[in-house]
């Protein structure tokens, strides 16, 4: 019995290495714009444009596998093992939002993008609680939140203006 090529392991490996790979090309240049609006903690977030689109193109898996290996190789190429400990948290909570809200078919992909850069923000806001074990950290959430919309709807119309050229 013969699989069609979409489904095989080479082609998973290499669609999920192709979109890592331009993730973290996103991750440098975000990394190297000198982009700073006074307010620790916030950037754009622009490779999560490949995520989105890994998961409404083509699945879960792919989206899951493009956001851990891009975390782990920009983790170590430029944001250290904090950073990636604090990327791998909110992206695994806004992965898992965004899967639920897709799920539903309730929401576009704006707005799934948009929940998720929320969600994101909460669980980099968790594992911070949890490092420094103060609660008091939650009181930065509501900067986070505005800034986790404004992200997320950046990422969200990209990645639907990209999707719809894909179709």
């Amino acid at each position: 019995m013969t699989q069609s090529p979409r489904n095989t392991s080479a082609q998973f490996v290499a669609r999920v290495a192709l979109m890592a790979s331009l993730a973290l090309i996103f991750s440098y240049i975000e990394a190297i714009i000198p982009y700073n609006p006074g307010i620790p903690g916030i950037k754009l977030g622009i490779a999560n444009i490949v995520t989105v689109i890994a998961l409404y193109k083509f699945g879960w898996k792919e989206a899951a596998g493009v956001s851990v290996i891009r975390i782990v190789i920009a983790g170590l190429l430029f944001n250290g093992l904090f950073g990636m400990l604090y990327s791998l948290a909110g992206a695994i909570v806004s992965l898992a939002g965004m899967i639920c809200l897709k799920k539903t078919g309730l929401f576009s992909v704006v707005g799934v993008s948009m929940a998720a850069g929320v969600l994101h923000n909460l669980g980099q806001l968790f594992v911070a609680a949890a490092l420094i074990e103060d609660l008091r950290i939650f009181f930065y959430f509501p900067v986070l939140l505005f800034s986790g919309i404004a992200a997320g709807i950046l990422v969200g119309i990209a990645s639907a203006m990209i999707l719809r050229i894909l179709k």
